[in-house]
């Protein structure tokens, strides 16, 4: 060692490190706080992941059972660079929770999950943390009490575990609640369902709030059913009231046969063609109208279908309309890229590079508000390049 370079204790670091996060809260609203938030990209499919399987396993487990690598700093340092100012860590606590009545939740979960989110937080991320692919939430009358009691429970124990975190840190309540495997399940939900969600919402919010540090001011996302952005759904919300701090989370891959659908013939989006752009626009008026400037679109995305040119056409598109109307976007990365399935990965996190540059472009210079909406849908220079492909696709059909 020399005079000039002193090497200095792990765990002096990681307490300094600590004592970074531990800041006083800014006492701002909701609307303020997200004009604040230019894009996001959520850590999809990993300490989301687990099956029954896993329960009980030490969170490496758990976190890499569907096949993502161990999460790095490195990674979401990336991440930041590239230009996303918000990170969305969805989690599934179920596999690291114990029995009823007590719920409780592991202190090596809880010590990995910190871990992520203050990679967020040490890049001065916004850090979405949430409940995710939760089972036992169904929101039927029959089982509210037991949902309740369980919501409860474990958001008091993440809500004192995170206490002293400022605003960047974030809470969402539920993941896209609904009566899985239903004629309902995708449809916006009934008026009995929908009722049991608002109750679930009412009741992570006041929970949170009934919590000492920083949670009277923590910022809290709540969904619809299903976190639909269906207008029954949407509609049926009831937000708390006297409340500043409260976002609407909202899931929306539209339009639905060019992001969501596995029609691979449904792989060209161009502003400039009428119609292309209505469920994006109907969306963001309904947004607009509804909820004023306190809305989270929490996930979007649009599948690969070996389509990254107009998945970026859509992208800036959809990023601008929402920007005109305050609202940022969560790009759902579930770190897939090859097979038949949802293929939403974007950033390749074992190499440390994305692999499409161009719709990760699109993105972050539509949430710096490069594009305005006039212009994307009077831009026809693509459409040379939609002809030639459709008359490429044509040829080869005919072969």
């Amino acid at each position: 060692m020399t005079a000039t370079h002193q090497v200095r204790n792990p765990q002096t670091i990681r307490a300094t490190a600590r004592q970074r996060l531990i800041r006083e809260i800014k006492d701002i609203s909701s609307v303020e706080l997200v004009k604040d938030m230019k894009i996001g990209w959520s850590l999809g499919n990993t300490l989301d992941g687990g099956n029954e399987i896993n329960r009980g396993q030490a969170p490496g487990a758990i976190e890499k059972s569907w096949g993502t690598p161990d999460t790095t700093k490195e990674m979401i340092d990336e991440i930041k660079k590239a230009g996303f100012n918000v990170l969305r860590v969805p989690t599934t606590w179920d596999w690291s929770t114990g029995e009823a009545p007590e719920y409780k939740i592991s202190d090596e979960w809880f010590a990995r999950v910190k871990e992520i989110v203050d990679y967020g937080m040490e890049n001065d991320m916004y850090v979405i943390l949430n409940m995710h692919h939760e089972t036992w939430h169904y929101p039927t009358e029959d089982n509210y009490e037991t949902a309740s009691d369980r919501l409860k429970k474990v958001w008091t124990q993440i809500g004192n575990y995170f206490e002293n975190y400022d605003e960047h840190l974030i809470f969402e309540g539920l993941n896209e609640p609904r009566v899985i495997g239903s004629d309902e399940e995708w449809t916006g939900g009934s008026d009995a369902t929908r009722e049991v969600v608002n109750k679930l919402d009412a009741d992570f919010v006041s929970t949170i709030r009934s919590l000492g540090g920083n949670n009277k001011l923590r910022h809290l996302m709540i969904p619809g059913y299903a976190a639909s952005s269906s207008e029954v759904a949407l509609k049926a919300l009831k937000i708390p009231e006297n409340d500043d701090k409260l976002i609407v989370s909202v899931h929306a891959y539209i339009p639905y046969n060019f992001a969501l659908s596995d029609n691979k013939r449904s792989n060209k989006w161009v502003a400039c063609k009428e119609g292309f752009t209505s469920d994006i626009d109907n969306l963001a008026d309904m947004l607009k109208t509804l909820f004023t400037d306190k809305v989270i679109i929490g996930e979007f995305g649009a599948r690969s279908k070996d389509n990254e040119k107009y998945r970026a056409e859509w992208a800036k598109y959809y990023v601008t309309k929402m920007k005109t109307i305050g609202v940022p976007c969560v790009w759902w990365d579930n770190d897939a890229f090859l097979g038949s399935g949802e293929l939403f990965g974007l950033f390749d996190r074992r190499n440390l590079e994305w692999r499409y540059p161009l719709l990760k472009d699109a993105l972050i210079s539509a949430s710096n508000g490069e594009y305005t909406v006039d212009g994307l849908k009077s831009d026809t220079d693509i459409l040379d390049e939609l002809k030639k492909d459709i008359a490429q696709s044509k040829n080869s059909s005919a072969e």
